[in-house]
């Protein structure tokens, strides 16, 4: 299978020292893949920075103008959580653009899977506020941008540890992109409850899978290889969108789950083979996971089995 992978030096100028969410995640990925010799492999896709009006299709635009506003008045904490430096609005912009492009290579074919190794993250970004490390939603503009270049239905995986308050309220009303979470809960941010399934003419559409804390492979094994697979064939999507957070780990410092390299490895396995059967392409943004040498090792796999699928 032809793998695209989207990375850019410009990710790194979004930092703030001792902070876990730190330009350090993507030095651990870059020098796991290239001792793997992964990288060699895989179709090198160039980011594009995104426009104001592409992520306004899933932010309010007065919100986007107020990151720009903040950052380039020297930043400082959007949220207890979330900084933002000088370069940090450019910096989000092209983790946004980066999805966006590797859409486009995969609408056009040059490619059948992506991943996209930007920062900052996104799926706790809600329409007009930042949130959870994340300023932009990455996954959730691109699957509004796939709507709007006339994709009819798109399927968001998210596996990071946290729920995607973000991505779900976005979606929440909506029958055309179906949103499948699996984190540990209850946790940060508090929202992922089993009884969260949609509303309106969205009802149905949202599958959350709570994790208590100490859920292992074993836990995840039949959500991945049983319950998705069927969710996704029921749904039959034209389209795959991954939000790939690989603080599920054991070794985390962040959260509380015990997946293993192996673990993730499964997961990845099983996303990959459903879109294949539905010949659908598929492509995978980063999200959290904060251990650098797990994150490293992760992504490593999650690559290997994109160029092996």
């Amino acid at each position: 299978m032809k793998t695209g992978f989207i990375y850019d030096n410009l990710y790194l100028k979004h930092d703030y020292p001792d902070h876990p969410e730190r330009k350090e995640r993507l030095i651990s990925i870059m020098e796991h893949l290239e001792k793997e010799g992964l990288l060699r492999d895989t179709v090198r896709i160039q980011p594009r920075r995104a426009t104001a009006e592409e992520v306004a299709l899933n932010h309010d635009p007065a919100y986007i103008q107020e990151v720009h506003d903040f950052c380039k008045s020297g930043g400082g904490f959007l949220d207890p959580d979330t900084y933002a430096n000088e370069y940090s609005y450019d910096v989000a912009m092209t983790a946004a653009g980066g999805v966006l492009e590797g859409i486009d290579k995969l609408l056009e074919g040059e490619v059948e899977t992506v991943f996209c190794a930007v920062r900052p993250p996104g799926h706790h970004a809600e329409y007009a506020r930042a949130m959870g490390f994340c300023l932009f939603n990455n996954v959730a503009v691109g699957a509004r941008y796939l709507r709007r270049k006339g994709v009819s239905k798109v399927f968001i995986i998210d596996f990071d540890a946290h729920h995607g308050n973000g991505t779900q309220r976005s979606f929440y009303q909506d029958d055309t992109v179906f949103y499948f979470s699996s984190h540990q809960y209850p946790f940060y941010p508090g929202t992922g409850g089993a009884g969260e399934t949609g509303a309106g003419k969205g009802e149905g559409y949202t599958l959350n899978v709570p994790m208590p804390a100490g859920a292992g492979d074993e836990d995840y094994k039949p959500v991945y290889e049983s319950l998705l697979p069927k969710v996704m064939e029921e749904f039959s999507p034209n389209f795959v969108l991954v939000s790939a957070g690989y603080d599920l780990h054991s070794d985390d410092p962040l959260t509380y789950l015990n997946v293993s390299n192996e673990g993730v490895r499964m997961i990845v396995r099983s996303i990959l083979r459903t879109s294949k059967k539905l010949g659908v392409p598929s492509l995978f943004a980063l999200e959290g996971g904060y251990n650098l040498r797990a994150l490293g090792e992760c992504v490593a796999i999650t690559v290997e089995e994109m160029l092996l699928s």
